[in-house]
């Protein structure tokens, strides 16, 4: 099989060579160029035509979210960006994210032996995962005309109205696990629940540091309130949870009420947070009351918790493959015998908004 070729793009000379070198230790890829600024990169991918790029934020000559945006407009293609540990950071991480960017890795401190070998673990994987991932053109900017190959709808859509819930949303609870890919298909879930929808728990494999910035991305966007969990929290209808990164999130009993629970561990499947320990919580504690959401994600975390979920009584839905960055997770799932529906990314919150009304008219119709 041919190799996949890479172009990295960072400022730091340092990491340019620490990049190259972990790239060029795999069987199933080539560093083929490396570039200071993005302005030398962009003449490097219209020559070599690279399969990924990993991409520093932060660069002088023109910054990364703008190079980003105008690639992801013009000549698509996977990116994975390098990423600081600071507040900044985290929220142009999410940024790049929004604009296109498949993935993102941590960039660790130089001369941190465990660092550098998490790095090449992390880079590594992701670059595989990047090669295989469905990019999409980024719609043209206001003013600019539209590119061909852009959809025609395409940009950010405001939510449609929906009638309230009421009580539909007082004892279920919706469980949403993703990965590569997700945070952009979890906001297009969340984005398009009223406010009084069930409470909703996410598990996104994310690490340390970028998962508070990502919940207040979408507490601004969205119409329920979205937060990262924090241990022994009630879970409430009109409230999103997210799976603070590094570690794993559950839902536990407490009397009458939900809370959630949020524990150190070991990685699970390979990931803390895990979406296997999230729906399992879900199987064991919430049962029929749950609607479980399996979105883009390289992998199979999360797939045989998922048809235990259904196993007791869970309704469960899978993102289809067209719509998906990754099919992994949702194929898996899938795979297990886990999802009652399939379904493209965009009718998933309507799946799960007539499921809830369907489910009371029933239980109404019974008494």
């Amino acid at each position: 099989m041919a190799k996949i070729r890479v172009v990295v793009v960072d400022d730091s000379a340092l990491v340019r060579g620490l990049l190259t070198e972990i790239i060029n230790k795999q069987s199933d890829m080539t560093c083929i160029g490396a570039a200071a600024d993005p302005l030398v990169a962009r003449e490097m991918i219209r020559e070599l035509d690279p399969d990924v790029i990993t991409l520093d934020v932060e660069m002088p000559r023109m910054d990364g979210l703008d190079f980003l945006s105008r690639l992801m407009r013009l000549r698509p293609m996977p990116v994975v960006m390098v990423s600081t540990l600071t507040e900044r950071g985290a929220e142009v991480t999410m940024r790049a994210l929004e604009l296109g960017a498949v993935d993102f890795v941590a960039k660790p401190k130089i001369g941190v032996a465990d660092g550098l070998r998490q790095l090449a673990e992390d880079i590594t994987d992701k670059v595989r995962t990047a090669a295989r991932a469905h990019v999409r053109r980024l719609p043209p900017a206001p003013g600019q005309p539209a590119t061909a190959g852009a959809p025609a709808n395409a940009g950010v859509r405001a939510p449609a109205p929906v009638a309230a819930l009421g009580r539909l949303s007082t004892e279920k609870i919706i469980f949403i696990g993703a990965s590569t890919g997700g945070t952009e298909a979890t906001k297009e879930v969340l984005m398009n629940l009223p406010p009084d929808a069930p409470a909703v728990v996410i598990t996104q494999h994310m690490p340390a540091g970028f998962t508070k910035s990502y919940a207040a991305r979408l507490d601004g966007l969205c119409r329920i309130r979205v937060q990262e969990a924090v241990d022994g929290d009630r879970v409430l209808p009109g409230h999103a949870y997210i799976a603070p990164g590094g570690l794993h999130l559950s839902v536990e009993r407490s009397g009458a009420n939900y809370i959630a629970r949020v524990r150190d561990g070991d990685p699970v499947n390979r990931h803390k947070p895990s979406v296997e320990v999230l729906f399992e919580s879900a199987a064991r504690v919430v049962g029929q009351n749950a609607l479980g959401v399996m979105l883009t994600g390289m992998g199979g975390d999360g797939a045989r918790a998922m048809k235990t979920m259904r196993d007791a009584g869970a309704f469960n839905i899978c993102q289809d493959e067209a719509s998906c960055v990754v099919f992994g997770m949702p194929r898996e799932a899938i795979a297990h015998g886990a999802a009652n529906e399939v379904l493209p990314l965009q009718r998933i919150a309507p799946a799960l908004i007539e499921r809830l009304r369907s489910t009371v008219g029933a239980s109404m119709n019974r008494v």
